[in-house]
């Protein structure tokens, strides 16, 4: 097979481009990860059909531990449910800009992620975390603790588990 030097231009240039992609990518990520111990809220929201953002979003609470990003969330929510009906990516926004709908969109110059995520089941894994969140959200601890305790006992709250793509 002849290659002419259009067709290695052309390969090249796109085999550039892919990188540099790959870095920017990369680079934006590793900033994210970063904002992750810094930050006491995300921004999160399902992604649905062809990856598109759904129409909720919300802020809440999450603990990022050992590679993986945790939510324990009320289980009637829509990012709840969007889980139970397989949408398994989400993306996340990192940094506080008070509630979504009052945000006007300003979180969306936040570091971002996309993630892939289940729901967590694992009651010794819900025992741990549960101290995670502790740790992190001391001052508020003592009336949130035993909601989310008592919530994933009873089936009320689930535990949302995401890993970076």
């Amino acid at each position: 097979m002849t290659v002419t030097r259009r067709q290695a231009l052309a390969s090249g240039a796109a085999l550039l481009l892919s990188a540099w992609g790959s870095a920017r990518y990369t680079f934006a990520a590793s900033r994210a990860v970063a904002a992750l111990s810094k930050s006491g809220l995300i921004y999160l929201t399902p992604l649905v059909g062809r990856g598109r953002e759904s129409h909720c979003h919300g802020e809440v609470w999450f603990v990022y531990h050992e590679g993986e990003i945790f939510v324990n969330t009320p289980a009637d929510t829509w990012r709840a449910e969007a889980m139970r009906r397989g949408y398994r990516r989400a993306k996340i926004w990192i940094g506080e800009f008070g509630v979504w709908k009052r945000a006007e969109n300003r979180f969306r110059s936040a570091p971002y992620l996309e993630l892939k995520g289940l729901l967590e089941t694992d009651t010794a894994v819900h025992t741990e975390l549960l101290g995670v969140f502790g740790s992190k959200y001391p001052a508020e601890w003592d009336k949130w603790g035993p909601r989310f305790r008592d919530g994933l006992a009873d089936g009320s709250r689930v535990l949302l588990r995401y890993q970076i793509d």
